[in-house]
């Protein structure tokens, strides 16, 4: 089973918004980090943005500004509001959760290597695509 499962993907234009959704297979399943993460074609998976279980919010320096990640805690469902979206944004687009009950903190993945992202975001979902075009 898939630990997570994202939806809202889709085909926007340029400028446009549009939401992302990620909701655990377990709908009670609390975890430590959750992040949002994408990989446009032919380059290496990027971090976009993580929320820890204080609820904080971090940001890859390319999104700032421009996306939003939050959390419904009641329905236990992970957001991505992305604004003003270019076609360079064009990507599959992945949820990701670290299952472990301690660890580095969850915005330590920022600019680090795919292996150690995976160190901490161990569960992964199946990614949704999200292409923009002018």
């Amino acid at each position: 089973q898939v630990p997570l499962v994202e939806s809202g993907g889709g085909s926007v234009h340029t400028g446009a918004s549009h939401g992302l959704s990620c909701t655990p297979s377990e709908h009670s399943k609390r975890y430590r980090c959750m992040g949002w993460f994408r990989q446009i074609s032919g380059k290496e998976r990027e971090g976009l943005a993580v929320y820890d279980a204080d609820g904080r919010a971090t940001y890859a320096d390319s999104v700032k500004g421009r996306f939003t990640v939050s959390k419904d805690n009641v329905k236990n469902i992970l957001h991505l509001q992305m604004n003003n979206l270019q076609p360079g944004d064009t990507a599959m687009y992945y949820c990701a959760a670290d299952d472990a009950i301690a660890g580095p903190g969850c915005e330590t993945i920022f600019g680090k290597r795919s292996d150690y992202v995976t160190l901490i975001y161990s569960l992964w979902g199946q990614g949704t695509q999200v292409t923009v075009s002018s």
